[in-house]
């Protein structure tokens, strides 16, 4: 016999997650807890951040960490996205300071239990935000980066980096990095 879900409206939902004690995505009504991250997780997710924010000291760029919330209307999804890069100004939710819907670079760190959802729904729904024309994703167990890019035609490029001398060059914001950057305090 298979439990009776319950489904919460975003109301709800962001009710709950401003008193919760760990954070949760919704998705279309349900709530899913998100899996705690790992050393090497927080030290990807921290290197990629500090960077940004050196970087875009002097520049019309923001970079935040995962706990700003984006919300994503075509697939009822908010979510929490390990770095977000936005340009400009912050396009929020009406009526919140927390959730904004206008990222230009998103920045996940794969686990081993999100992996697939990060390379494939999540991505498919990210891409249904006007604003996003840059994925980023980083094994945590080895060093394997994918880099997508949206071209002018609206197609997606992927390129692949699995060398640690590797600079990586951002398409959409004013922005490199090295893979040595990336995995610095990393043990495999």
């Amino acid at each position: 016999m298979q439990a009776k879900e319950h489904y919460y409206s975003p109301e709800a939902y962001l009710e709950l997650e401003a008193a919760a004690e760990f954070r949760s995505e919704y998705y279309n009504g349900q709530i899913f807890p998100m899996a705690g991250g790992t050393p090497n997780h927080n030290h990807m997710a921290g290197n990629i951040y500090a960077a940004l924010n050196f970087a875009f000291t002097n520049q019309d760029y923001d970079a935040f960490m995962s706990d700003l919330r984006l919300w994503i209307p075509r697939k009822g999804l908010y979510t929490y996205p390990d770095v977000m890069v936005v340009a400009g100004e912050l396009t929020f939710v009406e009526g919140r300071k927390d959730t904004i819907t206008n990222p230009v670079a998103i920045v996940e760190v794969l686990s081993d239990s999100t992996k697939n959802y990060d390379r494939g729904e999540k991505f498919e729904f990210y891409r249904t935000l006007f604003s996003f024309r840059e994925y980023l994703l980083i094994d945590q167990n080895k060093i394997h980066v994918e880099h997508c890019i949206k071209t002018t035609d609206n197609t997606w490029l992927l390129a692949e980096y699995e060398d640690i001398e590797i600079t990586l060059n951002f398409a959409s914001i004013p922005f490199q990095i090295s893979l040595t950057s990336i995995y610095k305090k990393v043990a495999f």
